[in-house]
C-alpha cells in the first residue's frame, strides 16, 4: 500500500508516492477523506526551504493505532488539526497524536468536518481561554465582543460560538459580506472602511468587553484600545510586524494576548484539551448550533485542486472555508 503525498514548495505542489507510515505508541494512522486550506498553509509554504507536506485540517478513518492508544479503534471516524512539527494532512495516510483528535459522527458531511478543526480550535481558545468568556450556552449575558475581520474562517466560527455563549457580537467586513455575518452570529455588522469607534457607540454600546483582532493588529490596536471596557481583554491571532503600543490599556487594566492554535501541539502542553475542545465543537455542529461556513468544496483531493484552493485563499476575497473531499488522485 502506497501513500500519495502532496509536497508544498514556494512555487507550488509536487506529487509523490511514499510508504505508509507506522504509528508511534500514541498515534493514530488515518486514511484522510477531507482537508481544508488555511492562510497558515500559504504563510508556511512561502518560507519553505525544502518540500514539505502541509495541511492542518483533516477528517478520515482510523486505519491502525499505536500501542498506548485506548480511546480510538480502527474504523473510527475522526477529525483533527495536527501539528506543524509533523507531516500534515495533504497526504492519503497521516499520523496524528491521538490526544489531538476527536470522534466524528458518521452522518455529518465530510466537507463540514474538514472545515472545522483549525478554525474551531483557534476560535474556542481565543474566546474562552484568552478573552475569558465562559464556555457554556447563554453563560455570558450582557457582554459584547468586537471581531476585526469577521467574515473569514476563524471569524465565522468565532461569532457563532460567541452568540451561543450569550455574547453580543460586532464584526467588521466589507459590506458585500454583511449578509454572511448576520447568517453566522453577528448582531452588528460593521464596514471596516468606516470609523469603528463611532459605529460601535452609535449602536448604544459605549464599550465592548473584548476585541478579537484577526487582521493587522498594528492598524487596529488603537481602535481596540479606545473601545475596550475597563478590565476587558484584547487578543490577536496575527503576528505583529512592528512593536505594538499597549500603553493605552494601562488605565483600563485591560489585557492583550496572542492566540496560536499550534502552541499546545508544538510544545507538547495540554494537548488533550484540543481533542476535548473538538469533541465539544462536533457536538455543537451535530446539534445545528455551529456551521463552520464552507464556501467552496473541491470534490477530489488532487495537487491541481489544492493549488486552486490555495489561490482562492490567497486572493483574500473569500468568506468561510475552502475544502477538498473525496479520493486522493494524481
Amino acid at each position: 500500500m502506497e501513500n500519495l503525498q502532496f509536497f508544498a514548495t514556494p512555487a507550488g505542489f509536487t506529487t509523490t508516492r511514499g510508504d505508509v507510515p507506522n504509528p508511534e505508541p500514541h498515534d493514530l494512522l488515518v486514511a484522510v477523506a477531507g482537508i481544508a486550506v488555511n492562510p497558515i498553509d500559504l504563510k508556511l509554504r512561502a518560507g519553505l526551504l525544502q518540500p514539505t507536506v502541509l495541511g492542518f485540517d483533516a477528517v478520515g478513518k482510523v486505519v491502525s493505532t499505536g500501542a498506548a492508544v485506548t480511546d480510538f479503534y480502527p474504523g473510527d471516524r475522526v477529525i483533527y488539526a495536527g501539528t506543524t512539527k509533523r507531516p500534515g494532512s495533504n497526504q492519503q495516510f497521516q499520523l496524528v497524536d491521538a490526544h489531538l483528535a476527536a470522534l466524528a459522527p458518521a452522518d455529518l458531511p465530510t466537507a463540514t468536518l474538514a472545515a472545522l478543526p483549525l478554525v474551531g480550535l483557534t476560535a474556542w481558545e481565543l474566546l474562552f481561554e484568552k478573552l475569558g468568556f465562559t464556555p457554556a450556552a447563554n453563560a455570558n449575558p450582557g457582554t459584547s465582543l468586537l471581531i476585526i475581520n469577521g467574515a473569514g474562517g476563524v471569524g465565522t466560527t468565532l461569532a457563532q460560538l460567541a452568540q451561543w455563549a450569550g455574547i453580543t457580537v460586532f464584526a467588521t467586513a466589507s459590506p458585500t459580506h454583511h449578509a454572511w455575518l448576520r447568517q453566522h452570529g453577528v448582531t452588528y455588522p460593521l464596514d471596516y472602511h468606516q470609523d469603528l469607534v463611532a459605529a460601535v457607540t452609535a449602536s448604544g454600546h459605549a464599550a465592548v468587553n473584548a476585541v478579537a483582532i484577526l487582521y493587522a493588529p498594528e492598524a487596529y490596536l488603537a481602535t481596540a484600545s479606545a473601545l475596550i471596557a475597563p478590565l476587558g481583554h484584547i487578543a490577536s491571532i496575527v503576528t505583529p510586524s512592528e512593536p505594538l503600543d499597549l500603553a493605552p490599556l494601562k488605565p483600563k487594566s485591560a489585557s492583550f494576548a496572542q492566540e496560536y492554535m499550534f502552541t499546545k501541539s508544538d510544545f507538547g502542553v495540554a494537548m488533550a484539551s484540543q481533542g476535548e475542545i473538538l469533541a465539544r465543537l462536533v457536538a455543537l455542529v451535530a446539534a445545528g448550533q455551529l456551521d463552520p461556513g464552507v464556501s467552496e468544496t473541491f470534490t477530489a483531493i488532487t495537487s491541481e485542486n489544492l493549488a486552486r484552493a490555495s489561490e482562492l485563499v490567497k486572493s483574500g476575497h473569500t468568506v468561510g472555508k475552502i475544502v477538498l473531499t473525496g479520493e486522493f488522485a494524481e
